[in-house]
């Protein structure tokens, strides 16, 4: 059984094989689990349930599964919550469009029960020890508020993604400090999870675009720091 048999856990796939099998497989863990079995159920089932984690199918008819991670990241009550692809073999899904739309992982049908849950324990581990909020940075004009998940930059507020917020939060931890690539996909994203290099680029893309900031350094053939 799951050490943490109170997360709630939304499945959305189109296929209703899919959601029972799933569904079968993650409650005798423990978890709670709801389904939905489109995207704009999907959204309506998180916003009112509010899950620890999501399990997203990508190719739905009607709003797919990037088009629904997108929106659910539009949600302030949601910017917490983990989100997990389905994708099967030889669909046209690219990883990096996946994680552009806010995925923190992704998992390939036909799907394994044992891969599932331990890809779910993984990343639900990895939020537990992220989520005590420490205290806030303040680095020239801006504020890391780690409770809020909150950046002010010069007087404006931003709310960022989990994984947006925990990489420059991580960066801004030491400032000037060359992380590598290992160190920050080892303390972002964790050992248990597999993302590609080009996830970290991405993210940082989206960090710089969302926030305007240029102190976030390409230390190129090494990884990133948060210049100051």
């Amino acid at each position: 059984m799951s050490e943490q048999p109170n997360y709630r856990i939304l499945l959305v796939d189109d296929e209703s094989d899919v959601l029972e099998f799933l569904s079968y497989n993650l409650k005798k863990e423990g978890f709670t689990v709801f389904i939905a079995s489109n995207g704009a159920d999907a959204l309506k089932k998180a916003i009112s349930e509010t899950p620890h984690l999501i399990v997203l199918d990508v190719m739905m008819p009607g709003m797919d599964g990037i088009a629904t991670c997108e929106a659910i990241r539009l949600e302030p009550s949601l910017k917490n919550t983990l989100i997990v692809f389905l994708t099967a073999r030889g669909e046209d899904y690219s990883q990096i469009a996946g994680f552009e739309a806010g995925a923190d992982d992704y998992v390939t049908k036909p799907i394994k029960p044992k891969l599932l849950v331990s890809r779910v324990n993984a990343l639900l581990r990895r939020h537990q020890e992220t989520s005590d909020p420490k205290n806030n940075l303040e680095l020239n004009d801006i504020v890391i508020d780690s409770e809020k998940f909150l950046i002010i930059n010069k007087g404006v507020e931003l709310i960022l993604p989990k994984k947006e917020f925990e990489l420059i939060r991580l960066l801004a931890s030491k400032p000037n400090k060359v992380f590598t690539r290992e160190e920050i996909l080892s303390k972002v994203w964790g050992d248990d999870v597999v993302v590609g290099d080009r996830t970290i680029d991405v993210h940082i893309r989206k960090i710089r675009e969302k926030v305007g900031i240029e102190n976030i350094r390409t230390v190129k053939g090494v990884g990133y720091k948060f210049e100051t």
